[in-house]
């Protein structure tokens, strides 16, 4: 498995869908003029949000998140991840790794949500936070294993 994240093709492929995924996003959103709530993490502030979306909106987010949302951390999970194994020790993998789990427990809680249903949304205090320092986490340590890798090219 490690050999194959590590590979060019793959780092590349992974790289492409993040780019389209990425892209996806903004379409969506712009198409059905809504904000997401994947960086809120008080319950109020969620729950007004989706108060002031229409039942469109509502329904759209979900979808996307039901979709796009999986599909997005099962992408740069492994991008980063195969970045930070090309360089660095495989400890320094441990943030791109454990976001792929917080990120999907996220769209979890948000199709819930969404749909109505308001029991899990506490744990949004948590898990988003979390989410979002393991995702700022893993970028900053494939970026420094790129750097490394881009001085040891020169060398």
């Amino acid at each position: 498995m490690i050999r194959f994240l590590t590979k060019a093709t793959t780092l590349w492929v992974f790289f492409g869908l993040f780019i389209v995924e990425t892209i996806c996003f903004g379409v969506v959103m712009a198409v059905w003029d809504f904000t997401i709530i994947d960086e809120m993490s008080d319950p109020q502030k969620v729950q007004q949000h989706i108060g002031e979306m229409s039942e469109a909106q509502r329904a759209a987010h979900a979808w996307m998140t039901a979709t796009l949302d999986v599909a997005y951390p099962l992408t740069y999970g492994p991008l980063f991840a195969g970045i930070v194994l090309r360089t660095l020790h495989t400890v320094f993998v441990m943030p791109a790794m454990a976001v792929i789990p917080s990120d999907l427990i996220e769209g979890v809680i948000q199709v819930s949500v969404l749909s109505g249903d308001d029991t899990l949304l506490w744990l949004k205090t948590y898990i988003t936070p979390l989410k979002l320092v393991l995702f700022v986490t893993a970028i900053i340590i494939a970026v420094f294993a790129l750097a490394i890798e881009a001085r040891n090219r020169r060398n």
